[in-house]
């Protein structure tokens, strides 16, 4: 007979036999966690993917230095130069040897997650008869360095492709990353699945992942600005915000002209232009007030990064200043200092400055036909509007001297003195030699008329802008001495009707000058100083078109 207790050992005899059976194997597992290192797979994201990357960058500069392992696929969709350079004909990439006894070492080592699988694909193909797949070609490698050996003066380093290490790139042994990001140890258990899963979203899908990944935050080993720039510009090629400075418009401006100059050596402005386009239009009205103080260096920054609110701002400034932004946009001796935009934006500049004349001119035309007419429609004259003749005259007077330039006499030389000095105001003026032999100085050209200001004043609500009311009451007392009507014209009545006739020339006038007096920029006039835009001094009605844009044409 059996005892109860005995029934009991034998019950839990073997539970007790799978539990002893089944911790050993948890503790192993446990201690092969602390001694084998982590369990991770190798670091496979920007800017080192270690198991996908196929393109090794070195940028070293001042003792500092940063290493990147990209793709291919990705460099070359969004640089020409990566493109050409990594190509069949001018590459120098290698194939790095791929064994088959290394896939299957590398499979074996699944291990438990993966054994299910092989074992179905085995009977699959043992079931229809199926040749196993022949080994995957070699995998070729490409190796990128900063050159500054074969430089000039004046000259940007570029990157020269040079032999990559094969040994390197063995897949069984992933390359080095950077000191900045710590390895991780190996494994020999690492999830087959995850593997596969980080290599196809990195190569294929790097190009559209989410900004938000990486953090706006700037390695702080990239202290040197070229440095920085080449991260920048990796950076927008995955798809990730550069890091540019947000605060200071004058600092963003300077390293957004240095990106743009790196992505056009590297033939990737269409992909960098976008970017920079609106990093800077998040400074809104302080890169419009910008604008207006450097436009010629905008403009050329907007035309690299395909900017039609940028580069339309700083056309509008350029066409109301021409000439004066000649010598910023494209260096008279074409010794090729700086960046200089092609002659089609030129061709533009001008034809837009050739349309703002020709307005201009038939707007000068209109003002000076401007007349007033009396109750019978006649035009006045001193016969039948005296008054209303004296302030057309008085409105053509001032309308002539403030847009014609300064009319200045040639100066001749002391016959007594036998010539001018040299360092008198004379000698410093062109000579011309007459029929008669005598040597004339002919004046400096008077300095042009500030058009756009007056314009601006013609078209101000503010009547007292122009020809105020004591200007007229000056005008009104002046008669020539022993006119018969000079004691009868100076009076309250006559001063008052004189003051409606000239409101009347303004408010005729202010319809003229419209097409000329608006503003086609982004920036709000009214901000400045005397709220008639006079602060700029040019007109700003020109602006740029849907098929006036260079790179869209």
């Amino acid at each position: 007979m059996v005892s109860r207790a005995e029934v009991a050992d034998h019950s839990r005899g073997p539970a007790s036999v799978a539990s002893r059976t089944s911790r050993p194997r948890h503790h192993h597992h446990r201690g092969r966690s602390h001694n084998g290192g982590s369990t991770h797979a190798p670091l496979n994201e920007f800017p080192f993917f270690s198991q996908s990357g196929d393109v090794e960058l070195v940028v070293a500069c001042d003792g500092q230095e940063k290493k990147y392992l990209l793709h291919r696929f990705t460099l070359a969709q969004f640089s020409g130069f990566f493109d050409a350079s990594t190509s069949e004909e001018w590459s120098r990439g290698q194939g790095v040897s791929h064994r088959p006894a290394q896939s299957t070492q590398a499979l074996s080592a699944i291990g438990e997650e993966a054994s299910e699988v092989n074992t179905a694909a085995g009977h699959a193909t043992r079931q229809h008869g199926l040749q196993a797949a022949p080994a995957s070609p070699p995998r070729r490698r490409w190796r990128y360095e900063l050159d500054w050996e074969n430089i000039e003066d004046g000259d940007e380093p570029i990157l020269v492709q040079k032999t990559p290490e094969g040994a390197r790139y063995s897949p069984s042994q992933p390359p080095s990353p950077p000191e900045s990001y710590p390895r991780p140890q190996p494994t020999q258990r690492s999830s087959f699945f995850r593997s596969m899963a980080n290599l196809a979203t990195s190569h294929h899908g790097a190009a559209s992942q989410s900004a938000a990944q990486l953090p706006l935050v700037q390695d702080p080993a990239l202290t040197n600005p070229l440095l920085r720039d080449y991260d920048n510009l990796f950076r927008i090629f995955y798809n990730y915000s550069p890091v540019l400075n947000s605060t200071n418009i004058a600092s963003a401006y300077s390293e957004c002209k240095a990106l743009l100059a790196l992505a056009d050596m590297y033939d990737a402005l269409p992909v960098v232009g976008p970017r920079i386009d609106h990093h800077l239009l998040r400074f809104s009205s302080r890169l419009f007030k910008q604008i207006a103080k450097y436009p010629p260096s905008y403009l050329k920054l907007g035309y690299l990064a395909r900017s039609r609110i940028i580069f339309s701002e700083a056309m509008t400034h350029v066409v109301g200043q021409w000439p004066t932004a000649l010598p910023y946009i494209k260096n008279p001796d074409h010794t090729g200092a700086g960046y200089e935009v092609p002659q089609s934006v030129i061709d533009l500049i001008e034809d837009k400055v050739d349309e703002l004349e020709g307005l201009k001119l038939r707007i000068e035309m209109k003002l000076f036909r401007l007349t007033l007419t009396t109750t019978r429609g006649e035009r006045v004259n001193p016969v039948n509007d005296y008054l209303g003749w004296l302030a057309m005259s008085l409105w053509r007077q001032w309308l002539a001297e403030n847009t014609t330039p300064e009319v200045r006499g040639i100066l001749k030389n002391n016959p007594g003195t036998g010539g001018s000095s040299p360092g008198s105001a004379n000698s410093r003026m062109p000579v011309v030699v007459t029929q008669s032999g005598t040597q004339t100085h002919l004046p400096p050209p008077p300095p042009p008329v500030n058009t756009g200001r007056i314009f601006r004043m013609i078209g101000s609500s503010n009547a007292e802008s122009f020809l105020p009311r004591d200007e007229i009451k000056r005008f009104l007392k002046i008669q020539p001495p022993g006119h018969p009507s000079s004691s009868a014209v100076y009076t309250r009545e006559n001063l008052r009707r004189f003051e409606r006739k000239i409101d009347e020339i303004k408010n005729v006038a202010r319809d003229i000058v419209k097409p000329l007096t608006r503003n086609c920029l982004e920036l709000d006039l009214r901000s400045l100083s005397d709220g008639l835009g006079g602060g700029l001094g040019y007109l700003t009605c020109v602006r740029c078109e849907e098929g006036d844009i260079p790179w869209e044409l």
